[in-house]
């Protein structure tokens, strides 16, 4: 893919604080000290990160998660896995 862009968003309404996306990739996902509910620390980055935003995505349990591939000039694919 060249040139592709990944643009992350999150729930927070939906997120439960399991954590799973921050295991998955801490670079881009961390928790609040309070409520450990996600906070998004990247909202669009390169493809590189593309399988652990996948993984992330697959593995959040209430589905908070939505990950959007966007390849060239204004065309964009929108991605969510069911975990």
């Amino acid at each position: 893919m060249v040139n592709a862009m990944i643009r992350i968003h999150v729930d927070e309404d939906k997120c439960i604080g399991a954590g799973h996306c921050v295991r998955a990739s801490a670079k881009v996902f961390d928790q609040r000290d309070d409520d450990g509910i996600v906070v998004l620390l990247v909202g669009e980055t390169g493809n590189e990160l593309e399988p652990e935003l996948r993984k992330a995505e697959r593995l959040c349990p209430s589905q908070a998660i939505r990950i959007e591939i966007t390849q060239g000039a204004g065309s964009s694919q929108s991605k969510q896995e069911a975990g």
